[in-house]
């Protein structure tokens, strides 16, 4: 496959940024290490049996830690958590104590950080993983769902910017 130009990376860039997604942290314990990262690009595959999908750079940590772990979680962030969902973006965070500071519990199914401020969570196992691009492809099956208990709306991203939807 050809390299696109940077030209088309950036018309494709404006294009995507444009697409309201909702806000998730993806939590992985590992080694008894929690390690989570800021995801937008998270889906639902299939519902009988339950599955989603999620998105990491094929270099991340949390991408690492997949090789020998093969459960994780989504917690998704409601409206109030656009702090967490910063923190865990930065880039070059330190792998200890990401999670210090941010309201979490473990989750029973895959003993992965389960962030409080979520309107829920789900608990998966990996069923495949495939690279696509500069990123890999996360499929994992659906172990435990669960609502979380606040109303305090969601948290998307468009246009580049975090955006609370009541």
């Amino acid at each position: 496959m050809a390299e696109p130009g940077e030209e088309l990376v950036d018309r494709f860039r404006a294009v995507v940024l444009r697409r309201p997604v909702g806000v998730t942290v993806v939590s992985v314990r590992a080694g008894g290490l929690d390690l989570a990262m800021t995801a937008t690009d998270v889906a639902s595959v299939s519902l009988r049996p339950p599955m989603i999908l999620f998105c990491v750079y094929s270099d991340a940590r949390l991408r690492e830690s997949l090789e020998t772990t093969d459960t994780w979680a989504v917690s998704l962030l409601d409206a109030t958590a656009a702090p967490v969902a910063e923190r865990l973006a930065e880039p070059g965070r330190p792998s200890i104590g990401q999670l210090t500071g941010i309201g979490h519990h473990r989750g029973e199914a895959s003993g992965a950080a389960l962030v409080d401020a979520a309107q829920g969570w789900l608990e998966c196992r990996t069923a495949w993983v495939r690279t696509a691009g500069d990123h890999d492809v996360v499929v994992g099956e659906v172990l435990d769902a669960r609502l979380g208990p606040t109303g305090t709306g969601a948290l998307v991203h468009h246009h580049g910017r975090l955006r609370p939807v009541p």
